[in-house]
């Protein structure tokens, strides 16, 4: 088996995992009516246990320690995917509805792959671009009709000031993506992610007290929580890495077209919602379009 093959397979299961996110998170956090763990906490807990679990971890694994050449890409890999993303992503969804923010994190793909194409020299064929293009566009045009707005100029127009955040926020991802991705080429993927956490736990940890529940909170929140802190900010992490170290970024990135449509599939079985034919027709097609880019 080729690496190709084996990036493509490690990234699909990466991008499986990190599905399971947002209805895990839905899980988690509750809604406005009937609220549960504070998003804060789950944002920055997450972060912490899964520094506390990393410590552990390269201790007993006897990791190799960063060099100093490794100072920076460790804290652009922790700026955008322990701190920027989840921190812009609140902040933006706090005046925007979600179907909006899926609108402008649907481009998160495109973005890794036209950051990894800089940063690791590589230049795509124009049949890459195209596809790649077409996928984000299929994902803008799916967010767009399931918010109820239409293809229209007017909902082009309407855009939020709110928005500058939540591009921030998908910059934030691709950089940590790439530069995590940069430092698996030297290290393990595991080890990176780790590094990553253990950087972050000055700022987390401290955060994670001050955020801590102080009211009941159902099991199910726990267990919502408890996936996005061991799975989502840990081991999917170390799989996704290593995908991207292993085969070539710039396509690795696109299977994360695929994942909204999965994780609005997983939220059938954990939050009882049912898609209609609109979800499944914009899933087809967009799994279709990443088999073509990575062809």
């Amino acid at each position: 088996m080729s690496n190709d093959t084996k990036s493509f397979w490690l990234g699909t299961i990466g991008i499986t995992i990190f599905a399971f996110t947002l209805p895990m998170t839905k899980l988690a956090t509750g809604s406005v009516t009937n609220p549960e763990l504070s998003p804060w906490f789950v944002s920055f807990g997450r972060a912490a246990f899964a520094g506390i679990l990393s410590v552990i971890y390269l201790y007993f694994t006897h990791a190799p320690r960063p060099q100093k050449g490794d100072a920076s890409l460790l804290a652009l890999a922790a700026l955008g995917n322990g701190l920027g993303w989840p921190i812009f992503l609140a902040l933006g969804l706090q005046y925007v509805e979600s179907t909006h923010a899926a609108v402008m994190t649907g481009i998160l793909p495109l973005a890794t792959a036209a950051l990894a194409a800089v940063v690791f020299g590589r230049k795509p064929s124009l049949r890459f671009w195209f596809f790649a293009v077409l996928g984000t566009l299929l994902v803008v045009a799916f967010s767009l009709l399931r918010g109820g707005k239409g293809l229209s100029v007017q909902s082009i127009q309407s855009i939020h000031w709110a928005d500058g955040l939540l591009i921030l926020a998908v910059l934030s991802a691709a950089l940590g993506y790439v530069f995590g991705a940069k430092l698996s080429q030297r290290w393990k993927g595991e080890h990176v992610i780790c590094w990553v956490s253990v950087l972050l736990l000055p700022i987390t940890l401290p955060l994670t007290i001050m955020t801590w529940p102080t009211h009941t909170v159902a099991a199910s929140a726990w267990a919502g929580f408890g996936y996005v802190t061991l799975l989502s900010a840990w081991l999917g992490m170390f799989v996704w890495y290593r995908a991207l170290a292993m085969g070539d970024a710039v396509k690795v990135s696109q299977l994360q077209l695929a994942q909204p449509f999965l994780s609005i599939v997983f939220s059938i079985p954990l939050l009882g919602e049912q898609p209609d034919i609109t979800v499944w027709f914009f899933g087809i097609a967009v799994i279709f379009t990443v088999f073509l880019s990575r062809k």
